[in-house]
């Protein structure tokens, strides 16, 4: 019995779909549109949401973030429709890892946490809830931005298990760790005491 049921050619074009929707630069389109400069050279160089916040623009932030995250489920939600659930989530980790190392950036892209709920809610809208609900409540208790983002990614796998998704475990496992590993710098900052507050 094959590992997939899709065929391998209509994956691979799913997976080469998501990877290019999600390599789009939506904060550093934004940013540049708007004339609120360069965000490689604003705060910590990053083009997510948070660093496009630190331009002052908190409606150009919430843009980046609601397209950061539309670039993650609507490819999920495409390949699905039309191509079953195995390019569903192929077109998901594709398109995390398009934000991340986006082909229009040299591969220099952002942390991929809008990506990585986007693409929850649209792979299991239940346990994309509970991720956003876990990041907003860890942000709330701690008003640390990447400290909620790395309980939020954990959640994910556990999540799942609890609303019996074990299909999507495996996916759910890799997106955390890419998670986790995106934010390595943050997490010695936070060792070290120094990670910035949200709003400080």
């Amino acid at each position: 019995m094959p590992l997939f049921e899709t065929p391998a050619a209509l994956l691979i074009l799913w997976a080469v779909i998501g990877y290019l929707m999600g390599s789009i630069p939506s904060g550093m389109i934004l940013a540049r549109t708007l004339g609120l400069g360069d965000l490689r050279s604003i705060g910590s160089g990053n083009i997510g949401a948070t660093n496009v916040l630190r331009t002052g623009s908190k409606g150009a932030a919430a843009a980046t973030l609601l397209l950061d995250a539309a670039k993650g489920a609507v490819p999920v939600l495409l390949a699905r429709w039309l191509a079953g659930e195995d390019a569903a989530q192929l077109a998901a980790l594709a398109a995390f890892l398009g934000h991340c190392f986006p082909l229009w950036l040299r591969f220099r892209g952002g942390k991929g946490v809008a990506t990585f709920l986007g693409v929850m809610l649209a792979l299991a809208w239940p346990a994309g809830l509970l991720c956003c609900a876990t990041w907003l409540a860890t942000a709330m208790i701690t008003r640390i931005s990447s400290l909620s983002a790395l309980v939020a990614a954990i959640s994910a796998p556990v999540w799942m298990l609890v609303l019996g998704l074990q299909q999507m475990l495996a996916l759910g496992v890799i997106l955390a760790a890419l998670v986790l590993w995106r934010h390595s710098a943050n997490i010695a900052r936070m060792r070290a005491g120094t990670e910035p507050r949200i709003g400080a």
